[in-house]
């Protein structure tokens, strides 16, 4: 019989770091790269579709669209290296509290996993969880981490570790993720501007 082991999860955009990592990366490739620009027209249509269907794919990947494997490989490194300044300063030692306490601390987020993974090694988490792209067409997801398929994906880290999760506590800046929210038994709501614990 599987035993329920305590878990303690956080988000990554909005509630580790102060701004989220797509956009931002979208923002460095197009300080360094002309590629980008050609594909305004696209990201337009896809910002749009976006207020009908946030849960949509579709709209994300052509936001990504002009994305190469090369691009990945020659921006993402001293990308990391800047967007990590954006870390909110207790983030460190929140972590480092919840492991200390005995608990399996895990970041969850609808991030790539050609940024989340490096963004927040330094910071030891038990499972970093986060979109798989195609490395081939970065601009393509395999799996989208977010809304309920955050908490699937927790599921099935915990499975393949052989227990289940009793999230105590969940961390967050944002709405489309309360079905993460819904199954810890504390919710502590980030202010993704500021950092600071705000009230739901």
């Amino acid at each position: 019989m599987l035993q329920k082991v305590d878990v303690v999860v956080f988000d990554f955009d909005g509630t580790l770091s102060a701004r989220d990592c797509n956009v931002e990366f979208a923002k460095y490739c197009m300080r360094h790269s002309v590629r980008p620009w050609v594909y305004l027209p696209l990201i337009g249509i896809a910002a749009i579709v976006r207020t009908v269907r946030p849960a949509g794919i579709w709209w994300r990947q052509c936001m990504r669209r002009f994305m190469t494997p090369d691009m990945v490989r020659r921006f993402a490194p001293d990308f990391i290296r800047e967007h990590r300044r954006e870390r909110f300063g207790w983030a460190r030692e929140r972590v480092n509290a919840e492991r200390a306490a005995g608990r399996r601390v895990v970041c969850i987020s609808a991030g790539p996993d050609y940024l989340v993974p490096e963004l927040v090694r330094d910071m030891k988490f038990d499972a970093v969880i986060c979109s798989k792209m195609d490395a081939k067409k970065p601009w393509k997801y395999k799996k989208l981490c977010w809304g309920a398929n955050k908490v699937v994906s927790l599921d099935e880290w915990a499975m393949r570790n052989k227990f289940i999760p009793r999230v105590v506590r969940s961390y967050s800046d944002s709405l489309s993720d309360m079905p993460m929210m819904e199954i810890a038994a504390e919710r502590v709501w980030i202010d993704r501007k500021t950092g600071l614990r705000i009230t739901r």
